[in-house]
């Protein structure tokens, strides 16, 4: 018994691990857009103010866009062919796990028999219980708009867990890789071989 503990607690811990670093991606373009004349873009303060996020984390977001969109050659500028607005949302998701070996406190009545022939009723301590734990999944868009139609050309989704920590620097790498990995999806013309 004592090896299933050693063995299926650390198992379940990477799993853990393993489903908390992930980031789903998805991608949606306008297939009538010829994406090789875009060379330039600036951010879309209008939409980026909506975003349901700090101003810390939108400067995070905003910077690590800003080294991707350098990364493939394209050029901040004032006169962009792109504008580049960002959206937010989160949910909480909440995990209840239940021990299959049945760990829990709790109180309740029992019966049993104590000196032979003699009924015994007690009250007293029990363990068994279920283990809840809470995790932020959220999403993050990444629109590219044309800039002279006004018209939305592109469209990067990421969605994955972020964790609360009070680490800077993790906080800032998760952003990074959760802007990467969207941003891998264009141009559309680059990932369609793929």
């Amino acid at each position: 018994m004592k090896k299933i503990k050693i063995v299926a607690v650390p198992f379940l811990f990477i799993l853990f691990l393993a489903s908390c670093a992930s980031v789903n991606v998805l991608a949606d373009y306008d297939s009538q857009t010829d994406f090789k004349v875009y060379k330039s873009y600036a951010f879309y303060k209008t939409g980026i103010d909506r975003a349901q996020i700090s101003d810390l984390d939108k400067k995070r977001i905003l910077r690590a866009i800003e080294t991707e969109m350098d990364s493939i050659g394209f050029v901040k500028s004032e006169k962009p062919d792109l504008l580049i607005s960002i959206f937010t949302n989160e949910r909480v998701e909440v995990d209840v796990y239940s021990p299959a070996w049945g760990y829990g406190w709790g109180w309740g009545w029992g019966w049993g028999w104590g000196w032979p022939g003699y009924y015994n009723p007690y009250w007293g301590p029990g363990y068994y219980g279920n283990n809840v734990s809470t995790r932020t999944e959220g999403s993050l868009y990444i629109d590219l708009i044309d800039a002279a139609k006004k018209e939305l050309v592109w469209q990067g989704r990421g969605v994955g867990t972020l964790n609360n920590t009070k680490n800077i620097q993790k906080k800032e790498k998760r952003i990074r890789d959760f802007v990467s990995k969207i941003m891998q999806q264009f141009p559309p013309e680059a990932t369609a071989e793929n």
